[in-house]
């Protein structure tokens, strides 16, 4: 029998069948994942292969290739991925100028896991309402910045009766990621696209400016009008992972292009002579928080541990 893994609670996964039916399922045997270690072999999204047992459950057999999957490392064990979902169409990262802050390492980051596994990304800047005039400024330059790059933007407000029709063009037929760091309005954006899902929701800590966690696995959530969206939890760092040096460049579009023009064809962008890179951010055709950013990931892979948002 095979379905399609719609919950996972990280020992529990349940597995919606070819047939309509919910099923309750672990894990059978050792899974390896493509030669990557990963502290959850099984992910929302994959398609599986289960068989039934006599109470009702089921263990997970084979997981299907997979077409494409966004991973980051482990929190906890710095040399373990942990992939977030899997077969997904586009990535919908939720950010906030304030209450909380999201870092442009923190989206920079997100954008070039989601191109190292050519996953689509749309940047939702939502808590529109509650910005002051300063904080929408800054908004519109992170909007131009990103837009310039080629990354679709959308500034909303969870709580904006117009909201639901500003995103469901963009959902419709499709199994979008819902990810972000916490607090920034990932369930109540999702509660407001989808009346009735409930999904709990948080506040953000008035001391430190950051959200609780109030997603604590990750869920498929059938769409009304065709495809499906994914909740997960909310994400406080996102590290590198499986990138070489040299292939992190690729993945920052404006980086890679102004890269051809570098003096020696291995060049990292750091202190090489002949760098177009640094040329480029000197005379601001890349964005000192970009490059900021690339040389962040870079680093990963010297101090080979996992590394917080900045």
């Amino acid at each position: 029998m095979r379905g399609l893994v719609i919950k996972s609670t990280g020992s529990w996964y349940s597995v919606l069948t070819d047939e309509g039916q919910t099923v309750e399922c672990k894990i059978k045997g050792n899974f390896r994942l493509m030669d990557i270690r990963s502290t959850n072999p099984v992910a929302v999204g994959d398609r599986v292969s289960i068989l039934l047992n006599q109470e009702g459950t089921a263990f997970i057999t084979d997981i299907e290739d997979r077409t494409n999957y966004i991973v980051r490392k482990s929190s906890n064990l710095s040399k373990q991925s942990h992939v977030i979902a899997a077969n997904i169409d586009q990535a919908f990262l939720v950010v906030t100028v304030n209450h909380p802050q999201t870092s442009t390492t923190f989206i920079d980051r997100f954008l070039a896991s989601a191109e190292a596994y050519r996953i689509p990304v749309v940047l939702v800047f939502n808590k529109n309402d509650i910005l002051t005039e300063e904080e929408l400024h800054y908004q519109d330059m992170m909007i131009t910045l990103y837009d310039n790059i080629g990354y679709s933007c959308i500034a909303v407000s969870a709580f904006n009766d117009n909201t639901p029709s500003q995103l469901e063009p963009l959902l419709q037929d499709k199994i979008t990621l819902f990810s972000g760091n916490s607090g920034v309005g990932k369930s109540t954006l999702l509660n407001k696209i989808m009346p009735g899902l409930n999904l709990k929701t948080g506040e953000v800590s008035f001391a430190h400016n950051k959200g609780m966690h109030t997603t604590t696995f990750s869920e498929m959530f059938p769409l009304p009008y065709g495809g499906w969206v994914i909740d997960t939890p909310g994400i406080k760092g996102f590290g590198s992972f499986s990138m070489e040096p040299r292939e992190i460049c690729g993945y920052f579009k404006e980086i890679f292009q102004f890269s051809k023009n570098c003096r020696f064809s291995n060049c990292l962008h750091v202190n090489e002579p002949g760098c177009a890179v640094r040329a480029a951010v000197e005379d601001h055709y890349i964005s000192e928080s970009r490059y900021i950013s690339y040389l962040s990931m870079l680093k990963d892979k010297d101090e080979n541990k996992y590394r917080e948002a900045y």
